[in-house]
């Protein structure tokens, strides 16, 4: 059978392949996309958009326990978790197909399988009728990524669990062990401790969340350990033993080892790149650590063949893969004036209670690259709307370049933080500097004047504090 032939092949329709699929259609090219499991990948499916879903159960859940505090009435509270389970299954499900939908507007040959690349600008599918040959010029490889398993520590989906496992429980853990305190994490453990389960943090690293400002981690901490958590820093899981119903984890701190009992394991360890089986090596794509190494164009070295999203390294956020996907697109078809995603001008989110937004430098990494630099921050407790909505805990800061007042960075913990960060990334994008941000009239009552005072606050002048 004769390959057929396209202007640009995309393998795994992630955020960061379909999204290179469409801007390559809008663009003009015969775009042909292959994935071997889920329309919208991980993020999709198993990602950011059914663990959102679950997390908005458990905040609704949070605050009817807190009813009275707000004038209202709600008697006999509880949760049906195989209803909640399936309200995120049916959402992600309700986008997944909507990317298929997608790729027919745009006119995408979609093509179901598992793909190889056995020569430059060739692809094989393996797909359930046999074996699909495509060719084409420019190739994109959008594979992402997939939990990363330590020995020992491997999940077995009953006693010891992964993302994929947490997102569809078969029962409620009543003592939960989450290892590792990043976004996943976290959010995790957020949601399985607002539902009354007794959860613990193991954080090999000296602070929670530690990508983020070390002040917002230290405040982070502090909230949740008030919610019921016990979070562990500085401490290794060093074996899991699995009994009947249980597992006692071997749990290293200080030099001493403790055996605790728990019933649920949820391994949140980091990620690791799907490279294998792809046939990089014979194609001479340089590979570091189960990741592609790409240049700030994500073009891999070898000619006509790309690499965006988890797959090309950290920051592993579908937003990054996007645009990547966007960038490679407009590079492939011959666009001027195409910009490199920067990894300090992308966001990051964690939907935990309180939630967590960041974006550029935080205050540590500011002073490491040489800056000087001028701090503000501004309470919850001193904003109307955060007092409003019950929401009283949380902070922004922000951190300026004291010579030019350029926004370095700005980190956030509370209530609907997630939303507001992106006022800052706009601001970055712009270029901005604190004079444009303080001669910027905030609405009110918002939770965004909190930005405009954290910005006040760095130059000795916030009205509200």
């Amino acid at each position: 059978m004769a390959a057929k032939s396209f202007d640009l092949i995309v393998i795994g329709a992630g955020p960061g392949g379909y999204v290179a699929a469409i801007r390559g259609a809008q663009l003009g090219m015969n775009v042909a996309i292959v994935e071997r499991e889920h329309m919208g990948g991980i993020c999709l499916n198993w990602g950011c958009i059914p663990t959102k879903a679950m997390l908005r159960s458990s905040e609704v859940f949070h605050l009817m326990e807190r009813a009275k505090d707000y004038g209202l009435k709600a008697d006999n509270i509880g949760y049906d978790l195989d209803a909640v389970v399936k309200r995120s299954r049916s959402v992600a499900g309700q986008l997944s197909g909507g990317i298929g939908h997608l790729m027919k507007k745009n006119k995408i040959t979609t093509v179901m399988g598992e793909a190889t690349i056995p020569a430059k600008g060739k692809v094989s599918v393996k797909t359930d009728k046999g074996t699909e040959e495509l060719t084409a010029k420019n190739i994109v490889l959008a594979t992402g990524a997939r939990a990363r398993e330590l020995p020992g520590l491997e999940a077995d989906g009953d006693l010891v669990w992964t993302y994929k496992h947490a997102l569809t429980p078969k029962r409620m853990p009543k003592k939960l062990l989450v290892i590792g305190s990043g976004a996943i994490g976290i959010e995790f453990a957020s949601f399985y401790n607002t539902l009354g389960c007794d959860t613990t943090v193991v954080e090999v690293m000296d602070r929670i969340l530690p990508v983020e400002d070390a002040e917002i981690s230290s405040f982070a901490k502090k909230q949740f350990v008030k919610q019921g958590m016990k979070i562990m820093e500085k401490t290794m899981v060093k074996q899991l033993d699995r009994g009947k119903g249980k597992v006692t984890a071997h749990i290293e701190a200080n030099g001493k080892v403790e055996k605790v009992e728990f019933e649920t394991v949820i391994s949140a360890v980091g990620i690791v790149g799907n490279v294998e089986g792809l046939g990089l090596e014979e194609l001479g794509v340089k590979v570091d650590r189960t990741h592609v190494v790409v240049d700030e164009y994500c073009r891999t070295g070898v000619e006509g063949l790309f690499a965006i999203g988890d797959i090309a390294g950290a920051p592993w956020l579908a937003h990054k893969a996007s645009h990547e996907g966007v960038m490679v697109a407009e590079l492939i078809s011959g666009k001027n004036n195409v910009h490199p995603v920067r990894p300090e001008s992308i966001a990051g989110c964690t939907y935990c209670h309180p939630q967590v937004a960041s974006v550029g430098y935080t205050e540590d990494k500011a002073k490491e690259a040489g800056y000087k630099i001028k701090v503000g921050r501004f309470p919850f407790i001193g904003n109307g709307k955060a007092i409003a909505l019950g929401e009283p805990e949380g902070m922004v800061k922000t951190i300026f370049d004291e010579k030019t007042g350029e926004l370095l960075g700005a980190h956030m913990i509370g209530a609907e933080v997630t939303e507001l960060i992106q006022g800052y990334v706009v601001g970055r994008a712009l270029e901005t500097t604190e004079e444009d941000l303080m001669n910027t009239v905030f609405p009110h009552p918002t939770l965004s004047e909190m930005m405009h005072e954290s910005v006040l606050d760095a130059y000795g002048r916030a009205i509200h504090f």
